[in-house]
């Protein structure tokens, strides 16, 4: 009774398995691919556009003429609203931005100034270009408004696709180490499925747990150590924020009103905001960049904050991308997306191939009736 109870119950979660992967993989499969290919995004960009990353020299001007120089390269309509340097001796980067006629958030464009003498090098709007091109495919399907909800249930699917594939492929019979086997079954994409499933189930399981607190972040934000239920509703709001195209003190003053708190060398200047009317300055620093705030105006600066702890959220993305954890993780991580895109190819021509004996068995059934 027990062994015809397991039966019915593995025969439910093959069921489960089935139709998540093949409803689901042709959202997977891109998901997939965009993530692998994004855990190394800045060389992939690197190679798609070299002229921004090209090492030039150090930044030998004010940094008022970076702004001026940007200023003078905007389209109607674009405000500029920061400045970033590379301390290795790349481009300067300037932001600007447009608001849009709904009220949503600006559209971003990015400039790439020479640090020698601050002429244009390139000009991208932060939608363009295929880095982020995937970035958006990867994040949100490229659907608007509810993209990124559908990611993430996307990734509950594939987190309990894992859970049910990790049934399926434990042997029935003898020793767990049966299963490891590689003539499982009689067909080599059976054989793929099974094999490369089972050992890319974890990382996978992560990569989908981590892809779903990422998408869902009103949900899991309970879980941080500690909730600030304002502190979403704060960043939506800074993000329509506009710069002030006129602001009351200049850039070059507010470095100087910055410079007695630097921590290291300045790596950008944000523009003050019709929300808040501040500089600010940011500093190099280990544990994290060092902002020294510069009231617009009257130019007082307030010291920068030590570094804050890493919150739950920011380590389930370092999880998810990969960012600052090292070649072996994101080797893995790699993986956890190339192998969905194959677990869904082999596991439709599996359920494609089984469908002539089935139909076949169900002709035979009616036909003896």
């Amino acid at each position: 009774m027990a062994k015809t109870g397991k039966k019915r119950l593995r025969a439910a979660w093959l069921q489960v398995h089935k139709w998540i992967g093949l409803t689901l993989a042709v959202l997977i499969i891109p998901i997939s691919l965009t993530g692998s290919a994004l855990v190394w995004h800045d060389a992939l960009d690197a190679k798609l556009e070299p002229q921004r990353y090209a090492e030039l020299g150090a930044a030998a001007l004010p940094a008022s003429d970076y702004a001026a120089a940007a200023t003078r390269a905007l389209q109607p309509g674009e405000a500029l609203t920061a400045l970033r340097f590379d301390k290795g001796g790349g481009p300067v980067v300037a932001t600007a931005t447009r608001a849009t006629e709904a009220g949503g958030r600006p559209v971003r464009t990015s400039l790439w100034l020479d640090p020698r003498d601050a002429s244009l090098i390139d000009r991208a709007s932060g939608n363009s270009g295929l880095v982020q091109v995937m970035h958006v495919l990867h994040g949100s399907l490229m659907v608007p408004g509810w993209g990124r909800t559908i990611v993430g249930w996307i990734g509950v699917f594939m987190l309990i696709s894992c859970i049910s594939g990790l049934w399926l492929w434990w042997p029935l019979s003898g020793s767990v180490t049966s299963g490891l086997k590689w003539k499982r079954r009689n067909t080599l994409n059976a054989n793929l499925h099974y094999m490369t499933g089972f050992w890319i189930l974890f990382p996978l399981a992560m990569l989908s747990f981590t892809g779903a607190w990422i998408s869902f972040p009103k949900v899991f934000g309970q879980f941080e150590p500690r909730p600030a239920p304002s502190a979403a509703a704060s960043r939506e709001a800074a993000a329509r924020a506009r710069p002030l195209v006129t602001p009351a003190s200049s850039v070059d003053q507010a470095i100087t009103a910055a410079e007695p708190f630097a921590t290291g060398a300045l790596t950008g200047v944000t523009w003050p905001t019709d929300q808040k009317a501040e500089w600010k300055v940011s500093f190099e620093r280990k544990g994290g960049p060092a902002e020294v705030v510069v009231a617009d105006g009257s130019l007082t600066a307030t010291k920068p904050k030590p570094p804050q702890p890493e919150t739950l959220a920011r380590t389930m993305r370092r999880w998810h991308d990969g960012t600052g954890m090292g070649m072996t993780w994101q080797v893995v991580i790699f993986l956890g997306g190339i192998i969905p895109a194959l677990l869904s190819i082999t596991g439709i021509i599996i359920w494609w191939r089984a469908r002539g004996p089935r139909q076949r068995a169900k002709d035979a059934r009616r036909l003896a009736v």
